[in-house]
């Protein structure tokens, strides 16, 4: 019988290692997301995933109640904030990270899509993941969690740490900016999704 995760959490603040990987279980794919549309990279992404929750098992026994998710992903969150920090104190290029991933990319095929469904989706993924990674990093954390991983309001000021009224003033600015950036860039997006 599966454990409900506040009992979870009270073994695994207790010390017990298999009750903190079920929570690491439930919430990898999420964070994982989230890591990724932060940063762009699948690599980076892992690696912020994996330091955000050894960062939240040696924090553990600091969490006092609320929500664990929320929790969680201000840990993830945060980690890719220092990640991107690092980055730009020491920017590098890899000709590998340009290319697309094709095992991240064959997850997000769908079996009755076809090919030119596929290229126009991909085509547009891409140009959008490059419009949110030219926005600053509160409006593209905040952008992220609302829409993309479906966050309300109250959780992204939980995971972030800001007022609500803050969170819905990096969203708008968030939406404006992405929207600014894909009317300027419309010879990227596929032909049925350019304005006439």
């Amino acid at each position: 019988m599966a454990m409900d995760e506040e009992a979870l959490i009270q073994a695994a603040q207790g010390g017990e290692l298999s009750a903190f990987n079920q929570l690491v279980l439930r919430y990898q794919e999420l964070a994982y997301n989230v890591a990724y549309r932060l940063l762009g990279d699948p690599d980076a992404a892992a690696d912020a995933t994996q330091d955000g929750f050894l960062k939240a098992y040696r924090a553990l026994n600091g969490f006092r109640g609320g929500s664990f998710k929320s929790w969680l992903l201000r840990i993830v969150t945060n980690t890719c904030y220092d990640q991107m920090r690092a980055r730009k104190r020491r920017p590098t290029s890899s000709l590998e990270n340009m290319a697309v991933d094709p095992e991240h990319a064959s997850r997000l095929v769908h079996d009755g899509e076809g090919p030119e469904e596929y290229v126009l989706r991909e085509e547009l993924g891409r140009v959008i993941q490059q419009g949110i990674q030219t926005l600053p990093e509160d409006q593209r954390v905040t952008l992220i969690l609302a829409d993309i991983e479906g966050f309300s309001y109250q959780e992204i000021a939980e995971i972030t740490g800001v007022q609500l009224g803050t969170v819905k003033s990096r969203l708008s600015r968030g939406r404006a900016r992405l929207r600014d950036y894909l009317l300027e860039h419309q010879e990227l997006l596929p032909q049925r999704y350019r304005l006439k």
